[in-house]
């Protein structure tokens, strides 16, 4: 049984209590549908620079841009690491806004194929490698680390995925996913891919957590910001049969949440840029509305009116700005007509 060694600093305990009033932060604010779509794109951009320029991808961020907008069809393989990670972004994006997506082995697998279709051979995409790997020093080419055996991977990865999600209501969520970043690199139960599936599936972690802003956040990029310090974070040095009961992961858990502060901080930047208008900040009044939604699960005007002291034709501005934000919808039809929370 997968049984880690952390513990909650001083530090890592600063670090999670002010993430979780950044995110909660950066929830209750809310834009036009377009300010969103604008915004994800340059997220899912740098997103997929960073993660696999960490990776040695020698692409630019104007060069990958500019192959994420011609979608060229005939790539180098540089290209193809681009277009595959955005094109997993966008479809993970898209199936959280409708549902949860639980941790598990076919998840992972799923996402490795998505990532590495057409740069593996196909019984190594989306499988668990069937070959030993070793992993080197990117300066000098040293191999500085040896990764479970073959027959080890399996068990190691169910074991981990087992322990998030039996500790899924009785550990912090950020250090659930942080756990899950390093020990994941730490099995490479991949040929090749492992960290680019690693950071995907974390993100999904993530937004499982309640960070709704997910579709603008790209914590990769502050992983890109120092390379080496990353790989020293998060990766172990040795044999692991001979170092795996030693592993303690609090120093890379520290690192790992003031990555989250740093994109948090980021995006919260970046937001107000974006389109921080009277015709998209909510008043008082509107979050009452949202709130009654919230609780009963509809609002219909006569509801609404006993909330607030704001006149017929006001009201109606009210529901349509909510409208217009994508944040409600509207049903039924004439007097008979109410509002519901948009899925």
């Amino acid at each position: 049984m997968f049984t880690p060694q952390y513990t909650i600093t001083n530090h890592l305990l600063s670090n999670i209590i002010r993430i979780h009033g950044l995110v909660k932060d950066l929830n209750d604010r809310r834009f036009a549908k377009v300010v969103f779509v604008e915004f994800e794109k340059i997220a899912r951009e740098v997103s997929s620079y960073a993660s696999t320029s960490i990776e040695g991808n020698p692409l630019s961020l104007t060069e990958v841009k500019r192959v994420l907008k011609s979608k060229p069809e005939h790539i180098r393989d540089s290209e193809k690491e681009v277009l595959n990670y955005n094109q997993a972004l966008e479809h993970l994006n898209q199936l959280l806004q409708s549902e949860k997506l639980e941790l598990s082995l076919k998840l992972i697998l799923n996402i490795h194929k998505h990532i590495t279709r057409g740069l593996l051979l196909r019984d190594e995409s989306g499988r668990l490698r069937k070959n030993h790997v070793v992993v080197h020093d990117p300066r000098t080419g040293e191999i500085v680390y040896l990764p479970p055996d073959v027959n080890q991977v399996r068990g190691l990865v169910n074991d981990l995925i087992a322990f998030v999600q039996k500790n899924s209501k009785k550990i912090d969520p950020l250090i659930l996913a942080g756990i899950f970043h390093k020990h994941m690199v730490i099995i490479h139960p991949f040929m090749d891919g492992n960290g680019r599936t690693t950071r995907l599936v974390t993100k999904v972690l993530l937004a499982n957590m309640g960070l709704n802003t997910f579709n603008l956040f790209s914590f990769e990029n502050y992983y890109n910001k120092n390379v080496t310090k990353y790989f020293q974070a998060v990766g172990e040095y040795g044999d692991y049969n001979e170092v795996a009961h030693s592993i303690n992961y609090t120093l890379w858990l520290e690192y790992f949440t003031d990555g989250l502060i740093d994109e948090l901080l980021r995006v919260q930047k970046l937001l107000p840029t974006f389109g921080n208008t009277p015709d998209t900040t909510l008043e008082i009044h509107h979050r009452k509305m949202l709130e009654y939604i919230k609780q009963h699960g509809f609002i219909r005007d006569r509801d609404y009116a006993k909330l607030t002291e704001r006149a017929k034709a006001t009201r109606t501005k009210d529901f349509q700005k909510l409208l217009d934000l994508g944040l409600i919808e509207r049903k039924g039809k004439g007097r008979s007509v109410y509002y519901t929370q948009k899925v």
